[in-house]
């Protein structure tokens, strides 16, 4: 009989050699509709309950049920399938075991974390709880959450854990953010004709000094226990078309990272006074608030429980967490040890991973029983 970090390494070794790259973030990317197949059909044949449908077209989530006896809680296991680029790792798709840590592209983010999740799937098939464990593959998630905004619509839940890695800290809470646009108009002429030319560049001198006050005074702030506080930065700049004309026009996008408590409004209100006086034009293109759940939430102390500690964190990263929360599902982040994730040499440690799959089946067991 295999030991349970043997199934893990072996099904997240499987997950890393299908390549999931986000078409949103990689022009050449190829989505999800590959791996929703395959964890589609390795949870059919471990007996839950599939459904697998499209979140946008040809981007597919996996939502499967171990359908319970009746009369218990539900848990959600949350786990994104898309991963970002490749671009300078020498094997992305060929999982490489080495020192007890897994290596490839998405085996920390968060391939290993959806391995986990489909085995606990299993596992509740075979115990056969009261209530429903359902484990959630969603797709999208590193750009636009697309996925896990089409699960609320369809799925609900009495508790959920999302699987992202946290080091194994039980997180209550994380960051949002809100992406922003400041545009300044300008007038094209020559270089020699300062009578007819406005520079549009210069013109938004002003706004990015004022955004650098504005980090300055957010990080001066009290801010979050757990989370620290607000930020702010410019992202990309773009402007002008060759020296000797004066810019028309200048685009600065850049991210504001919020805690609980701060609002888009509060943000907008915050960049309008930046911009006031500068003609600039502000807009917000998307964003995502930030997600806070209670301490002493059941699925929390079910997590201590079985961890042995009552010890809380935060998270600096957005996850899906807080779509569930705000659609009303009680949820926490856990998940394991990983390394370098987005990076050239991304890994996950084994020993951490069978840590986190024994809590999350230890919760359902609590809660779905």
């Amino acid at each position: 009989m295999r030991s349970v970090v043997d199934e893990l390494a072996e099904l997240t070794g499987r997950l890393v050699a299908i390549e999931s790259t986000n078409p949103d973030l990689v022009p050449d990317g190829v989505g999800e509709a590959e791996i929703a197949a395959f964890v589609a059909a390795w949870l059919e044949e471990a007996g839950l309950e599939v459904d697998l449908y499209e979140a946008a077209r040809g981007r597919p989530n996996v939502v499967a049920v171990a359908r319970g006896t009746g009369g218990g809680r539900s848990l959600l296991l949350n786990a994104h399938m898309d991963t970002v680029g490749v671009a300078g790792v020498e094997s992305p798709f060929t999982p490489l075991v080495r020192e007890g840590r897994l290596h490839g592209r998405g085996a920390g983010d968060m391939k290993g974390s959806l391995a986990a999740s489909m085995l606990v799937g299993a596992a509740a098939v075979r115990e056969g709880f009261r209530g429903d464990v359902i484990v959630a593959a969603v797709a999208d998630e590193e750009v636009g959450s697309l996925g896990t905004e089409a699960l609320v619509r369809r799925t609900m839940a009495d508790a959920a854990i999302v699987t992202e890695p946290t080091e194994e800290v039980v997180a209550v809470a994380h960051k949002g953010f809100v992406a922003f646009e400041v545009e300044t108009v300008g007038r094209a002429a020559h270089g020699s004709r300062p009578d007819l030319g406005i520079d549009a560049i210069a013109a938004m001198g002003p706004v990015l000094s004022g955004i650098a006050a504005l980090d300055g005074r957010l990080r001066a702030g009290t801010g979050h226990p757990l989370l620290g506080t607000g930020s702010v930065h410019a992202s990309v700049i773009e402007g002008g078309q060759e020296y000797s004309s004066y810019p028309a026009g200048c685009l600065l996008k850049g991210e504001r990272r919020t805690i609980p408590g701060e609002t888009v409004d509060d943000v907008l209100a915050e960049l309008e006074e930046i911009a006031a006086g500068t003609g600039a034009t502000v807009r917000l293109p998307f964003h995502r608030g930030p997600f806070e759940t209670a301490a002493d939430a059941p699925v929390v102390a079910a997590l201590h429980r079985h961890l042995g500690h009552d010890r809380i964190g935060g998270v600096a990263f957005w996850a899906d967490s807080a779509l569930l929360a705000q659609a009303g599902i009680p949820t926490v982040v856990f998940g394991p040890i990983v390394g370098d994730i987005h990076g050239v040499d991304e890994w996950i440690d084994l020993a951490s991973l069978e840590r986190c799959h024994d809590a999350y089946l230890a919760v359902a067991r609590e809660i779905c029983a």
